[in-house]
């Protein structure tokens, strides 16, 4: 999971470039305010201009340089506070020190509960304390200072730690997802063993029975036994390819009960005659499919995952895009093959509650063809599916 999925959703969609743009704003807009506080004071202004201006203008690069800047900033503040000046009580230090502490590496060191509890009983003490001398203020102004920075330190660290729990907790549901996926390629793997083999059973029947009557026809047999075998061994190496990584999971071939599965799963596997039927399953959920194919003859394996990855990118707009118009297009040369599934509903694909593992059952089975997949909003609206993968035809 990346980061910016963890930030509320306005700024999610400012991006890098967006978030700078904001700080360089509130930066300007801080500075204005402090030369504002500045032209009540006896302070010169050639003294009070550059002050303010080295106190907030350097706010604008702490995503960039956040160490440079807060050291920068803090030195400022400091100078600010020694000279008398009542206009920052360390605030843009405080925003400074935000970005160090969410980007630095955990020191063991620094109790950062500690640090967040003090900051808390200091801020509130400020805040209950009445009128005093002008030592026991001046005292009181520096706690809060420190009370500041300390809240601003225990902030990031606390939303470093909540990121990395949620990046953490993404892997393990990514693989997961994955691990499921491998097991429902091995029930698939079943299908195209099963039918290619009794398709040979069949042809090597009848080459037996007709070898000496009719040789002609024995021979036409042989050769769709070497097709059909030359097809399966493809597929087949492709679907090993992706499960030889997890040896001995449940449901995969020659694990124990994989027989018990394999009998629920002996339907014939979809392909790319059944999207007609997709098509029209959507239509029925609001979303209207605009399904368009240029291919030719397809090995079973590609044309299920074919299948598989319109299925899954069709049911992603019927369940987060609704009402919506979708278009599949379908395209293949020979050797590789080529989907594009587009919608104009909204651009969107994680709603609360929805565990996200489509977009990864469908860039694995690319990937185990040593394609590419690309999936993401596009710039005029709705969302893009995108698979290229090759083939032996």
């Amino acid at each position: 999971m990346d980061e910016s999925e963890l930030r509320p959703p306005l700024l999610r969609r400012l991006g890098r470039r967006g978030l700078i743009g904001l700080d360089t704003g509130l930066a300007v807009t801080y500075t204005l305010a402090l030369l504002m506080f500045a032209t009540d004071t006896d302070l010169p202004l050639l003294l009070a201009i550059p002050l303010a201006a080295a106190t907030g203008l350097p706010l604008a690069a702490r995503r960039l340089w956040p160490v440079p800047v807060f050291a920068a900033v803090l030195f400022a503040s400091t100078a600010t506070f020694l000279l008398g000046l009542p206009w920052d009580f360390f605030a843009a230090a405080a925003f400074a020190l935000y970005p160090v502490a969410l980007t630095r590496r955990r020191r063991r060191w620094i109790p950062t509960p500690l640090i967040g509890t003090v900051s808390a009983l200091l801020i509130l003490g400020s805040a209950t304390l009445g009128p005093t001398n002008w030592q026991a203020e001046i005292i009181g102004k520096a706690l809060l200072g420190v009370a500041l920075l300390g809240a601003s330190w225990s902030l990031g660290r606390g939303v470093r730690e909540r990121r990395a729990h949620a990046a953490r907790s993404a892997r393990q549901l990514a693989d997961q997802a994955v691990s499921d996926e491998r097991l429902r390629i091995a029930r698939e793997l079943h299908d195209v063993v099963a039918h290619s083999m009794s398709l040979i059973a069949v042809k090597a029947g009848v080459a037996v029975h007709v070898a000496e009557a009719r040789p002609d026809e024995a021979v036409d047999a042989l050769r769709v036994i070497e097709t059909t075998s030359r097809g399966s061994l493809a597929e087949m190496r492709h679907l090993l390819g992706v499960l030889r990584s997890a040896p001995g999971s449940p449901g995969s071939p020659g694990s124990p009960g994989s027989s018990g599965d394999a009998g629920a799963d002996l339907a014939p596997s979809p392909g790319l005659a059944d999207l007609t039927a997709l098509a029209e399953r959507a239509a029925m959920a609001g979303v209207q499919v605009d399904l368009r194919m240029d291919t030719s003859d397809l090995p079973e394996g590609v044309g299920l995952s074919t299948y598989r990855i319109v299925q899954e990118a069709v049911t992603n707009v019927v369940k987060h895009a609704a009402p919506a118009r979708c278009r599949v297009s379908i395209r293949d040369d020979g050797h590789r093959i080529r989907i594009d599934v587009t919608d104009d509903g909204p651009g969107v694909r994680v709603l609360p509650g929805g565990d996200g593992h489509g977009l990864i059952g469908m860039r694995e089975r690319v990937a185990m063809y040593g394609g590419d997949f690309t999936a993401g909003p596009r710039p005029e609206g709705g969302f893009a599916v995108s698979a290229v993968f090759p083939y032996e035809p």
